[in-house]
Formats: structure tokens, C-alpha cells, sequence
């Protein structure tokens, strides 16, 4: 606990030497409490004055180190939180990260308790890459397999906890003597953060992510997934499979092997897309970097620290999504964005599905060359911001990896359409919704929710009745068009009969579908198909009734 309060005044010490130097002053004498002079003495004597505010802002988080920088660059792609300006001076934003030494044979036989001789017949000292969490070595094993073998540099996870706890001080700070941090929500912001931080930074996080894409892609013959070797991973080292592979923008050496750079720029979508929709988990990061094609053309990502996870309700909702997208309906848009939404404050609700139509509008009447899904999506991020919605993590995920992808892709394709490689995920998430197990899945779940409200009835009904015998019921109502009032009392008395009716009927269809008895229609029951169809025909009365009023 005293190391951990020690290791915190030196960071602590850091930060203020550092702020004071980039002209922070005033914000730091608010942190300790209105006392200038002592933040002066125990600042930098060199200050920084010149340049905008939020230059010296990014200047800052380079000097204070990769937290810091981490911190700059997944606000970077906040469009909706930060004004343009500062949005700009981020995205320079660079990891400036040095090598630092490692003994990787001691590390192994200290963490596995092993002879390095035993299990490998080569391990190189130089790193292949070095980045600010962890650092790559390539190794032989004993029967021949190349490997890699990722250590996560010394302290790193004390001084990332330390920083973390500096940036929530100062996220404190900033909600408390402002009202940017409220009116931003950076306290859900920097809890983003955090939570995505120590994911990055455990090893055994990427490899149980690499272990789910593995099981995800197991039968597709397009893509591959390296192999984690268990033996000799924990939190502190990762060993999985070398792979041997082209840079996916390389066209020269893709079409020295005979690969098409058109169908790997598709392929690559295509399969970005299944992450997402089939499996709501997705590489959070596919930069040119990520993306190698093997020999025989199967694409291969790789780096799994970061990862975005969909949530199957809100996957639902995403697919919902997409299909209006496609179908061009602005209005459902906006209500599944809503769905979606942690929070939301519409000043302008006709403003807002205007906004969404002028973007479809652009994306269905440019020709390919001239959509660009970068500004389609800075498009998209204005009207969340001017909205004010709060989108859940994984939606700013989607944002960053959709643009990464698409530009990888566009860099070996000009001509790649990401509108038309949606059109098959449409086709199939609609042949989803409207078969005859997911139309009764839906009629169980809305019977079941129906059925839990009229639990409820008898209970608040007791309350009522409760409050009329204490004489303590009063009411306060005002009722304007009494004729029409009744006129829909009694329409929505039928409405919820026929879902009632409707609601059975699924049920008794469902008991007669599984139900080996009967007269048949080929292998189906007839009875199950009559009361399907008598499903569908209630369905089709309720929905007339409703739209019709």
C-alpha cells in the first residue's frame, strides 16, 4: 500500500511538472485546492506558452508518457464529445516508444519453470517490434514450429494503474470546477477507457481473443487464425504461431503470388462484416498492420488486445439498423439509433430524421468514387453529437474499425463498394426475421412479457383498491374529445383480445408442430401449418388496425 502511494506522489509529481510547463497552472492550483505558489515552486521553471491551447494539450499527453498518449488517441475518434480543433491536434497523436532489454530465456524458464533447451532451438534477442505494452520476439520451438513470443514490458501494468488513477483525478477535477466534464461525460468516457486499457494490457485477455476467433472461423476457408500455444502463455507472455505472411497492401507481392487484390480487399470486408453481425465480436483495430494474406490467399488478423463484443440484444438492434440503412428508411433509423442509445436529449426530432435522410440521400445517389465512408461517418458523428445521443462503447469501435478496413481495402481496390457488400447480410438477416422459428421465438417472448404485465395487474389493482377503502384515492384527470376517447378504449380492448387470441394460438402451433400425430402436408403437421397461417392472418388484421388509426 506505501509502495503504491509512493509510486503515485512520483507520477503525481510528473504530471504537475509537466502541465505546468504547457501552461497549466490555474487547472493545477484548482487540484490542490487554490494554493499557486506551491504548484509554481514544484513545477517546471521552462514553460511552454506559445501555440493554441490544444496543441500544448497534445504536447502534454506525448510527455507524459503511452497512457497518455493511449488517452489522446481513443479521443481522438470522439467527434461527438470534443470540438474539431483539439480533434485534429490528437489525431498527431504518435506512440513514441524505445526498445527497452529483456532477457527473454530467463523470463521463460521464470515464468514456466522450464529449460529453455528443452522446448526451443532458437530464440533471436533483437525484438521484431516494439510497442509501449509489450515487446516481439521470434523463436523456434523443438519440433521446427516458428513462433512468436510477445512479453509484456517490466511495470507496466503498475504504471498504467498509477496513470489511470491520475486521469480519473483530473476527470474529477475538470466535472467539478467546470461544466465540460459533465456536459461531455467524460466520467463514462475514461470508464471506456480504463475498462479497454486493462484488457489491452493482459496477455491472458488476447489470448482467450484469440482462442474465440479460432472457434468463430474454424470452418471458413477464407481466413486463419494463429495458434496460442498454452504452455507457454500466462499474463506476462504470449506464444502463438509465426505467421509468414504479405502485408495486405502490398499489391506487388500479392500479385507475384498469383493473389487478386480485388477479392482480397473484398474478402477482407466481407469477412470484417461477419465478425460483426454473425458473431457481435469484432477486431477492434484492423489497420494495414493487422492484416497479412497468406500464400494461399486466406487472410489472417492479427494483434487481439483490442477487440470490440456486441451484446445479442443490441446485435439485434445493429442488424435492424443496417436493413433501414439499406432499405433507406430514415425514420426507423432513428428509432433504432435511439434503441441503441445509453442516453439521449433530441432538441429537434423531425431536425434529427432530416439529418439521417440528407445522409442516405448522399450515399444512394453518389456514384462509388465519390462516397468516401470517412466522411459518412463524420457525417454521422454530428448528428449523435448535435443530438446529443450517447452511444454504447463497441458503436465508436464499429466507427474506427468499419473506417480502417474500408481504407485498407480502398488502398488495393479503388473500386470497393461497402454499401454493396452489405446487400447479402441484409438478405439473410431478413430471411432470419421472417422464419417460422424466429417469427415463434418472437411470439413466445412477446406472450411471456404479456403475461408477466398481467401479474402485475391483480398487485397494483389490490393498491388501488387499498387507497379507495382508506379513502385516500383521489383523482385529477382532464379528458378533451370524450367520444373519441372511448372510441379508442374500445379498439385497444380488440387489439389486445386478438393478441391474446394470437398469443394462444402461436402456442397450441407450436405444441402441434412438435407433435408427431395428426394428418400430414408432406412431413409438416396439418394442423400446425392451418394454425400457422391463421397466425399470420391475425398478424396481418392487427397490424391493418393499427396503422389504420
Amino acid at each position: 500500500m506505501f509502495d503504491k502511494q509512493q509510486r503515485k506522489l512520483k507520477r503525481s509529481a510528473r504530471l504537475i511538472s509537466v502541465l505546468s510547463k504547457y501552461g497549466f497552472k490555474d487547472l493545477l492550483a484548482r487540484m490542490n485546492g487554490g494554493n499557486k505558489q506551491e504548484i509554481v515552486s514544484a513545477g517546471s521553471e521552462e514553460v511552454i506558452s506559445k501555440g493554441t491551447v490544444y496543441e500544448r494539450i497534445r504536447l502534454a499527453l506525448e510527455e507524459l508518457g503511452p497512457t497518455f498518449v493511449k488517452l489522446g488517441q481513443t479521443f481522438s475518434n470522439r467527434e461527438d464529445l470534443l470540438p474539431p480543433e483539439m480533434i485534429r491536434e490528437l489525431q498527431k497523436l504518435q506512440d513514441k516508444v524505445e526498445t527497452v532489454d529483456m532477457d527473454v530465456q530467463e523470463a521463460l524458464e521464470n515464468e514456466f519453470d522450464i529449460s529453455i533447451k528443452d522446448h526451443f532451438l532458437e530464440i533471436q534477442k533483437e525484438p521484431l517490434a516494439t510497442a509501449s505494452i509489450a515487446q516481439v520476439y521470434k523463436a523456434i520451438l523443438k519440433d521446427g514450429s516458428p513462433v512468436i513470443l510477445k512479453l509484456r514490458k517490466p511495470d507496466v501494468q503498475s504504471v498504467i494503474e498509477d496513470d489511470l488513477l491520475l486521469i480519473k483525478d483530473l476527470e474529477k477535477l475538470l466535472s467539478a470546477y467546470s461544466e465540460i466534464g459533465d456536459k461531455l461525460n467524460l466520467k463514462q468516457a475514461i470508464s471506456t477507457f480504463e475498462k479497454s486499457l486493462l484488457e489491452e494490457v493482459s496477455l491472458i485477455n488476447e489470448k482467450n481473443n484469440i482462442q474465440q476467433f479460432r472457434l468463430n472461423f474454424k470452418n471458413n476457408k477464407e481466413t486463419y487464425v494463429p495458434k496460442v500455444y498454452e504452455e507457454f502463455s500466462n499474463n506476462n507472455i504470449l506464444c502463438m504461431e509465426f505467421i509468414d505472411g504479405i502485408k495486405v497492401t502490398d499489391k506487388t507481392v500479392l500479385l507475384a503470388n498469383e493473389i487478386d487484390p480485388v477479392k482480397v480487399s473484398e474478402v477482407g470486408l466481407r469477412l470484417f462484416v461477419s465478425q460483426i453481425l454473425d458473431y457481435g465480436f469484432f477486431h477492434a483495430d484492423p489497420h494495414a498492420g493487422n492484416i497479412l494474406v497468406k500464400k494461399d490467399g486466406r487472410i489472417v488478423f492479427i494483434d487481439f488486445g483490442a477487440v470490440g463484443k456486441i451484446q445479442p440484444n443490441d446485435k439485434e438492434i445493429l442488424e435492424n439498423l443496417i436493413v433501414s440503412f439499406v432499405a433507406k428508411n430514415p425514420h426507423k433509423i432513428v428509432r433504432y439509433l435511439k434503441k441503441m442509445a445509453v442516453s439521449y436529449e433530441i432538441p429537434d426530432e423531425r431536425r434529427f430524421e432530416g439529418d439521417v435522410e440528407d445522409i442516405l440521400n448522399f450515399v444512394h445517389s453518389s456514384s462509388l468514387q465519390d462516397i468516401n465512408v470517412q466522411v459518412i461517418i463524420n457525417k454521422m458523428k454530428d448528428i449523435l453529437k448535435d443530438n446529443r445521443l450517447y452511444m454504447p462503447d463497441y458503436f465508436y469501435l464499429l466507427f474506427k474499425g468499419i473506417s480502417l478496413i474500408e481504407g485498407v481495402g480502398r488502398n488495393i481496390n479503388p473500386d470497393l463498394d461497402i454499401v454493396k457488400s452489405l446487400h447479402p447480410y441484409t438478405k439473410k438477416i431478413f430471411t432470419k426475421k421472417i422464419s417460422p422459428k424466429n417469427l415463434l421465438k418472437t411470439g413466445m417472448d412477446r406472450m411471456m412479457n404479456f403475461t408477466d404485465n398481467v401479474d402485475e395487474i391483480p398487485r397494483e389493482l389490490r393498491s388501488v383498491l387499498q387507497k379507495l377503502d382508506e379513502n385516500k384515492f383521489t383523482v385529477s384527470s382532464e379528458i378533451k374529445n370524450i367520444e373519441k376517447t372511448n372510441q379508442l378504449i374500445k379498439s385497444s380492448v380488440t387489439n389486445l383480445i386478438l393478441a391474446m387470441v394470437l398469443g394462444a394460438n402461436i402456442i397450441a402451433t407450436s405444441i402441434v408442430f412438435t407433435s408427431e400425430s395428426g394428418p400430414k402436408i408432406g412431413e409438416l403437421s396439418l394442423i400446425a401449418v392451418l394454425g400457422f397461417t391463421f397466425s399470420i392472418i391475425l398478424v396481418l388484421i392487427l397490424l391493418l388496425r393499427v396503422t389504420r388509426k
